[in-house]
């Protein structure tokens, strides 16, 4: 492809990266204006969970079917319709009034964010091959986890230069210069479908089916504090059994079926996507707990508690990009390097805890959270560049969809888990009540770590063997 062209899949990369930012940013930008919510709409503990794991909730139900319409349509149009739904919904929770609107307009705004990320993943696949991809596929991690990672900072400066009563709502309105710059440049940029199977019907038995189990499998944690008894819980068993009625309904539909099962033979993809839900478990709660313990526990700002995250946004944005160049040559050696990385960035995070548990814990933390966020850098764009490798491009949205289902997934039992710990603990004080906070993030990259370790010595049985015959 010549200078031109390549010159438009840059641009047009940049526009899906800026997307991607945007969706990734507002699952962690909240997490500094919480208390800010609390004060200006009186809301419950349940209410600002809510707020955060209703997007994460709602981004999970529509990633998949997105994603396969975005494959079967028009992966421009999906994402086209997802910025201004995104939009809308960011201006709702901008100029909410009480915390149902809030919650409602969070709820909306995660399906935008689920309509846009599988088109995002599609459009890499489509425009990119072989190094290229690799490479694309680090900014897109780069872009993940700096805006994850950067949410709390730019959450907490909002905050601080607009007050404390109207600053929360401008964390959500600056999503709308994004939107309206987005738009016509994904119109211009993007590039239109090669083929367009206008008569192929969706999947909606499928799209029922999965979306019922999600939602069954999630409402638990969410909802555990508001919904009182062990009754809710119910909904667990419930919900697997559905979603194993979804795989039988896919395994035997007769077109084609909203997910292709086929995918997960392919041992990359099927322990690829295991390690997303359980990074991203452990990854999204890390910022919960830690925003909560420095703003309520000790009296930080939300723009000194989002400076003290930031050592993570800038260990996790350079590694990220070194990784997307690395991973063709080091392949899931780096994701088990990254995550063993994190996981001693923690372990020294709880330490520093420990050892300085005073104001200056912010500070003391700064070196473990740069090693945690450089080990990060290296366990999400290589894991997605990895998951997806096997799969052909026409049916990249769709793998996509489901590779970040797991991660969604992830964040929402991660955010519920993590909080219902760090809340149940805090008659025994801040600091402790963070340290168990951090026990469940750590199982869970723990988890992760051992899939990675499993695919990594498989991985080296199966050369060894086939060098011997």
């Amino acid at each position: 492809m010549g200078a031109s062209g390549g010159d438009n899949r840059k641009r047009a990369l940049a526009v899906c990266l800026t997307a991607a930012f945007m969706t990734g940013l507002d699952v962690s930008i909240v997490n500094v204006a919480l208390p800010s919510i609390r004060d200006g709409l009186n809301a419950s503990d349940d209410g600002l969970q809510w707020t955060l794991s209703g997007y994460a909730l709602t981004f999970g139900l529509l990633l998949v079917p997105a994603g396969r319409l975005g494959d079967a349509r028009s992966r421009r149009t999906i994402f086209m319709w997802g910025v201004v739904l995104f939009t809308l919904a960011s201006a709702a929770c901008g100029f909410a009034g009480n915390m149902t609107v809030l919650i409602v307009a969070r709820l909306i705004q995660g399906m935008a964010a689920g309509m846009l990320n599988p088109q995002v993943s599609g459009l890499i696949q489509q425009m990119f091959q072989g190094y290229e991809r690799g490479r694309a596929f680090g900014a897109l991690g780069a872009t993940i986890g700096v805006s994850t990672a950067a949410g709390p900072l730019i959450g907490g400066a909002l905050v601080t230069v607009f007050g404390a009563d109207h600053g929360w709502r401008w964390v959500f309105l600056v999503n709308l210069p994004i939107g309206a710059v987005l738009l016509p440049l994904a119109w211009r940029l993007l590039p239109r479908p090669v083929t367009v199977r206008r008569h192929e019907s969706m999947d909606l038995v499928g799209v029922l089916l999965l979306g019922a189990g999600i939602a069954g499998l999630l409402l638990p944690f969410v909802q555990r504090n508001q919904w009182e008894g062990d009754a809710k819980w119910l909904l667990v068993p419930a919900a697997l059994l559905t979603l194993a009625g979804f795989v039988v309904w896919e395994r035997y539909y007769g077109r084609e079926p909203l997910v292709d099962l086929a995918l997960f033979r392919k041992r990359s993809y099927r322990l690829g996507s295991m390690i997303a839900l359980f990074y991203f478990a452990g990854f999204t709660g890390i910022f919960f707990a830690f925003t909560l313990y420095l703003q309520s526990g000790h009296g930080y700002s939300p723009l000194l508690a989002g400076l003290s995250i930031t050592p993570f946004a800038l260990g996790s944005a350079s590694a990220a990009v070194v990784g997307g160049r690395l991973v063709w040559r080091a392949g899931r050696r780096l994701t088990a390097v990254g995550l063993t990385m994190v996981i001693a960035g923690l372990l020294a995070t709880m330490g520093a805890t420990y050892l300085v548990p005073g104001q200056h814990v912010g500070l003391a933390t700064a070196l473990p959270l740069l090693l945690a966020g450089m080990g990060s850098g290296l366990v999400i764009s290589p894991n997605q560049a990895i998951t997806l490798s096997e799969v052909a491009p026409e049916g990249g949205g769709s793998a996509a969809g489901v590779l970040q289902t797991g991660q969604r997934l992830g964040s929402a039992i991660g955010i519920a888990a993590a909080g219902s710990t760090f809340f149940g603990s805090l008659g025994d004080g801040w600091s402790t009540a963070f340290r168990h906070g951090l026990l469940v993030v750590l199982v869970s990259v723990g988890i992760a770590l051992v899939a990675a370790c499993y695919d990594l010595v498989r991985t080296t049985m199966e050369k060894r063997s086939a060098a011997f015959e």
